[in-house]
């Protein structure tokens, strides 16, 4: 396992293949047959390149988190194209799904058990993980007694733990307090940066988006569609009360309320 500290890539739009984390062409996702079925997502096309954060944003029912399953390979389009080089990416949902009859160390350590890791490289995997979220301390403790925030942080460990290079991310922080929450922040934009790896983030919070993002991605409402795309060249480190954060949160906010409204009618 690499998890060396490397230069963040540069924030780049994939034109070329070998650039390209994720591809998507013409995705479709329709449930249910006839009268009765619901498009979710309608030719949904985006390129993310190797290394970037890209937020998915979009009201409740817009097919964020629709979109983020076909990418995992957890559910598949109707129509269109998915490709990603990552045989098998990494899932974090809003609910960190920890064993609690097992220590963190435990639950972290279950992708290297899977994989037939022997037992010195999973402790050395392990530890660094744990330090890198901030959890070496409680590397004995089980699920019950961490607060919220220290639960999504071995979430976000066992996740780096399976090794690859594309992190799927479902609102993991939408449960969390505001303070939590703008410490996981700061936790994940430094870990990203030291690992290079392409994060696909799932939110409704703008402020939260702008802050994380390189790119913002606005999905229509249903059916979901790629509606607008926001380069954000704010510098990094970001806070969710900078005032260029602020400025293009609201630009962001005002467009999304607008595409709210208009599907009200």
């Amino acid at each position: 396992m690499n998890l060396a500290l490397r230069a963040r890539p540069r924030l780049l739009v994939a034109e070329e293949a070998d650039e390209v984390a994720v591809r998507l062409a013409g995705v479709t996702k329709v449930y249910g047959k006839g009268r009765g079925s619901v498009t979710a997502l309608d030719d949904v096309s985006l390129d993310v390149g190797k290394g970037e954060f890209v937020c998915i944003l979009g009201a409740s029912g817009c097919g964020k988190s629709t979109l983020l399953s076909l990418i995992a390979g957890l559910d598949r389009a109707t129509a269109g194209r998915i490709d990603t080089p990552v045989a098998h990416p990494a899932v974090m949902f809003q609910e960190p799904g920890l064993l609690p009859w097992l220590t963190v160390r435990r639950n972290v350590e279950l992708p290297l058990r899977l994989r037939h890791s022997a037992d010195g490289e999973r402790r050395v995997i392990v530890n660094r993980l744990l330090a890198m979220v901030k959890l070496i301390d409680f590397a004995d403790s089980r699920p019950h007694e961490l607060s919220g925030g220290m639960r999504q942080r071995a979430a976000l460990a066992r996740a780096l733990a399976q090794d690859s290079q594309l992190l799927l991310m479902d609102e993991p922080f939408a449960a969390l307090d505001a303070i939590t929450r703008d410490s996981l922040h700061d936790d994940l934009t430094r870990i990203w940066g030291d690992c290079g790896n392409t994060i696909i983030f799932v939110t409704h919070n703008v402020r939260e988006a702008v802050r994380l993002a390189d790119r913002v991605v606005l999905m229509t409402s249903r059916p979901g569609r790629v509606g607008r795309i926001w380069d954000v060249d704010i510098p990094r480190p970001r806070t969710l009360d900078s005032a260029d954060v602020a400025a293009l949160a609201t630009e962001i906010t005002a467009t999304l309320r607008l595409e709210v409204s208009s599907d009200d009618r």
